[in-house]
């Protein structure tokens, strides 16, 4: 990788790597060494620097604490060969930067993007698992520095990334409940954007569906309540009579990264695959008439959730149990992804980009300039 933007580099003087059980992980609690960071000034990005994993000093007049001016990713590192991969990176930057967008921040450089995920995770490649379902969770984030309390959009932003060992999301199949008074987002506003917002409004009826017994909501379109959108942290695919159908990404859900994946290897292997709008009806019906075999959830976390209950109002679907018979398409979608990312599968798609090489040695404590 030719390295573009020069980068300061302050290792910690003390590794917290000897303190984590790798074989007991929570998923999203337990945070690697060291942390990219980079400031925008209103016109250019600038200290671009690698430093310990630390605490922020942020003022309480801070735009985004008020407006919400907060986007992120979510990405997940492994190892080929003892070296460490990034599965489709540069597809993560331009949802980045669609998000940065819609939220009216600035974009930052596609290659800027992916070099700051490539060094960092080349310093920390000791935390990265072993192991199926196991992975470096890497989480890119941009968010407003400006301090007053005006409703306006901020002139200066702050790009962090951090990473962190991860098990496996949800490690048994999920339960559903089909959300019909809460909406996630309507036509017109930033449900596609990968904005803090759009979580923040999500998590009251995630909590009232985990009290009655549920993992997750499967939100429906927020006009006519009747089109299946997709689950709090992944989106859905189902199976219905042999065919993939997944609902349309129409500005309304996100555009994962693991979906895209998804349709393109089903395709690849002969399936017929829908991207298209469908009726929570459609499926109960499907249900009914014994066609719904799978339904399942992808996502970078997760990969695939399968799913074991949807529950519609009074009406329970309950799907069969998970192995190779009865869930023949999600399963092998899963053990494809984490064998690809695990160097048992071939790459022909060029989806890993490795991080060998990433320049990280090159500014080690070295103290350089600024760059557009």
């Amino acid at each position: 990788m030719a390295v573009k933007f020069p980068v300061k580099v302050t290792t910690t003087s003390q590794s917290r790597l000897s303190s984590v059980d790798f074989n007991n992980i929570p998923f999203g609690k337990v945070i690697s060494d060291h942390m990219f960071v980079a400031d925008f000034d209103g016109k250019q990005w600038t200290d671009l620097r690698i430093e310990p994993f630390a605490n922020l000093n942020i003022s309480p007049a801070n735009l985004a604490l008020h407006y919400g001016q907060s986007i992120f990713e979510g990405m997940k590192a492994t190892k080929v060969h003892g070296e460490p991969v990034l599965f489709r990176p540069e597809m993560h930057a331009r949802r980045f930067n669609v998000s940065a967008e819609r939220m009216c921040m600035p974009q930052i450089p596609e290659e800027l993007f992916v070099q700051a995920l490539k060094m960092l995770v080349d310093l920390d490649r000791n935390w990265i698992p072993a192991g199926d379902d196991h992975a470096l969770y890497i989480r890119p984030l941009m968010f407003a520095t400006d301090e007053y309390f005006g409703v306006h959009t901020s002139e200066n932003y702050r790009f962090l990334v951090f990473t962190g060992p991860v098990g496996p999301y949800y490690p048994k199949p999920i339960k559903l409940w089909v959300e019909e008074v809460f909406t996630r987002a309507a036509q017109g506003g930033a449900g596609e954007a990968k904005c803090a917002g759009n979580y923040g409004a999500s998590l009251l009826p995630a909590q009232r569906a985990k009290a009655a017994g549920y993992d997750q909501v499967m939100w429906m379109d927020a006009v006519e309540k009747k089109y299946v959108q997709e689950v709090g942290t992944m989106n859905l695919f189902f199976v219905i009579d042999g065919k993939v159908v997944t609902p349309a990404t129409t500005g309304t859900i996100l555009r994962g990264v693991t979906r895209d994946s998804f349709t393109t290897l089903l395709k690849e292997w002969g399936y017929t695959v829908e991207d298209r709008l469908l009726s929570i009806a459609e499926i109960a019906d499907a249900y009914w008439r014994g066609t719904l075999q799978e339904c399942f959830g992808a996502g970078t976390a997760a990969v695939v959730s399968h799913v074991s209950e949807i529950t519609w109002r009074d009406r329970k679907l309950e799907l069969p149990p998970v192995d190779e018979t009865h869930r023949p398409v999600g399963t092998r979608l899963k053990k494809h992804i984490n064998q690809l990312r695990m160097g048992v599968q071939p790459d022909v798609h060029g989806w890993l980009q490795t991080c060998e090489n990433s320049g990280v040695d090159m500014f080690m404590e070295q103290e350089v300039g600024m760059v557009a």
